[in-house]
């Protein structure tokens, strides 16, 4: 196994996002391109030597190819071990829970998440630290800073490795160790929920299901939790082989594009349950018959029925959303004399918190909900909750979340995306929006009085670290909401998205459309912001 040192140049567009390096597949195919992150994450963290690494992704096209070239890297650097999933598959929370389970130094994950895949769409790649968490601000700021400066990466002539066979080998001086990258999981996800109340209530049709996989890295976990565990229908999980192109489908879970799952919860024939996930596994979409639940209302709901789940029945040391997401938990905390903290979107800031056992449940509005079992949000996690929650309560998904809504009272709630907007005028959009913040506060609009108007603004309270610039809110007297936010997931143009949330407490309102109960604000929005006046658009993308 001999070491090579390759000349290279920089490419100036390596800068990671709030979930690694996303481009274009042909971005990654570039001479080079991959091999300079890689090289520039390795080189930024000190002293890899015999250290562990864990590697996988949701095997989207170029999964393979990339898990190979990294397989090659990793050993010219010095790494001692690898730990692989079966076929170089591992879902994002998997992943985390391997690296915390083994203690391993950190880990690679292979994802572009909910974006596309095949070889015109998607590809992406992450760096999770020891915890299982994603790397810090502090560590992809260093990332890009030697991706500008980089002039040579190292590999080693090998043969590729067999990803399908289970096993370890000894190649040089490191050893390659391929996992099932289910096992681990479903052992934690047993540790957590009651397997045997499940098991009850599926097998005496209680409960029925149905789980979208999407085509996706879920697929695979799903099969052997929800089937060959709990003893579902094998019909009960669909779309579950995954594909490098996701079958086609955009494996973003909401009602828009897990169209298959959404029309049958919607008919007759709908069954108790129905959830989604997304490509890598860390999302999730929960739905009963003929109600979809917001991941806002979700995560307060969880919240309010820990104590119902074996692992959480000794009570939370607090909670967190970030802060587009609805203040529906911020309620709940409340009435529980809990700490409630409200982050920047993006799991990594959830992570200190959970390290320090300031709270054990997080979540934001993009369909991520978590605790403290991994360190990263967990999508077949959140259905196995919503499940024993079921069987616990013995009610249906609508029951649930109405009961929830007569005790607390109802965040009305919902997100616009305007997708590959235009760079140029997605900034000048924020940048007029900055302009309008000294003036807002004390204006009247309707019945809405503007209470504040600023950019959010984080400071950690574990490491004290700031975070500027993470998007725009509006505040009105009587707890209402917009939320202006450029998205850094998408890999092309910008994306704008839009949160407009109203509180109300009137039970006899509850059950209002939430378009309709929104609309004011919704035109408000655009009043402020003219996204489709400067895109000439007439409605958003995406509306969840």
């Amino acid at each position: 196994m001999q070491i090579e040192t390759i000349p290279t140049t920089p490419y100036n567009d390596q800068n990671p996002g709030t979930s690694g390096l996303r481009k274009k597949v042909k971005v990654f195919q570039q001479p080079g391109y991959l091999e300079n992150f890689v090289q520039s994450i390795f080189d930024s963290l000190g002293d890899i030597s015999n250290k562990t690494l864990v590697l996988g992704g949701d095997g989207r096209y170029f999964n393979r190819v990339a898990i190979q070239i990294i397989i090659k890297m990793a050993a010219a650097n010095g790494f001692g071990e690898l730990i692989i999933g079966q076929g170089g598959l591992l879902s994002t929370p998997a992943a985390s829970n391997i690296i915390r389970k083994y203690q391993a130094f950190g880990g690679l994950i292979l994802s572009a998440s909910h974006n596309p895949g095949g070889p015109d769409e998607d590809f992406g790649i992450k760096y999770n630290v020891s915890n299982g968490g994603p790397a810090s601000e502090t560590y992809t700021e260093a990332f890009y800073k030697r991706s500008q400066a980089i002039t040579e990466y190292k590999t080693v002539t090998l043969q590729d490795i067999d990803l399908d066979s289970i096993g370890s080998q000894q190649i040089g001086t490191i050893k390659i160790t391929i996992i099932d990258p289910v096992s681990d999981y479903a052992e934690l996800m047993q540790s957590i929920f009651d397997f045997n109340l499940l098991k009850q209530s599926i097998s005496s049709n209680y409960i029925t299901l149905l789980f979208d996989a999407m085509s996706a890295i879920t697929g695979p976990y799903a099969k052997r939790i929800l089937v060959d565990i709990l003893g579902a229908s094998s019909e009960s999980v669909i779309n579950a082989e995954p594909l490098e192109d996701f079958g086609g489908h955009h494996p973003d879970p909401n009602l828009a594009h897990a169209h298959e799952l959404a029309e049958l919860m919607f008919s007759e024939k709908a069954p108790t349950f129905g959830a989604a996930s997304d490509g890598d596994g860390d999302r999730n979409m929960i739905t009963g018959s003929n109600i979809f639940v917001t991941p806002s209302d979700s995560l307060a709901i969880l919240a309010a029925n820990a104590h119902l789940i074996p692992a959480y029945s000794k009570g939370l040391s607090g909670v967190a959303r970030s802060m587009p997401t609805s203040q529906a938990v911020d309620r709940v905390a409340a009435k529980y004399n809990i700490p409630c903290y409200e982050t920047p979107t993006g799991w990594k800031f959830f992570g200190n918190l959970l390290d320090a056992g300031k709270i054990t449940l997080c979540g934001e509005e993009s369909f991520g909900t978590g605790s403290n079992h991994v360190r990263e949000k967990d999508g077949l996690w959140a259905v196995l909750f919503w499940l024993n929650l079921i069987a616990v309560r013995r009610q249906s998904v609508v029951d649930i979340v109405h009961d929830h809504w007569q005790k607390f009272g109802r965040d009305i709630y919902c997100r616009h995306d305007y997708e590959a907007v235009e760079t140029p005028i997605a900034n000048s959009i924020v940048e007029d929006l900055r302009k309008q913040l000294p003036t807002l506060p004390g204006q009247i609009f309707g019945e809405y009085t503007v209470k504040y108007a600023d950019e959010f603004c984080y400071e950690d309270s574990i490491d004290g670290s700031i975070s500027k610039n993470q998007g725009i809110r509006i505040g009105f007297e009587n707890g209402s909401r917009i939320v202006f936010r450029l998205s850094g997931t998408g890999t092309v143009g910008a994306t704008l998205r839009i949160y407009i949330e109203r509180f109300e407490p009137n039970a006899e309102k509850h059950n209002q459309d939430a378009q309709l109960a929104l609309a004011f604000l919704i035109d408000l929005a655009e009043q402020l912001c003219e996204v489709k006046k400067r895109t000439g658009r007439t409605e958003p993308d995406v509306i969840t």
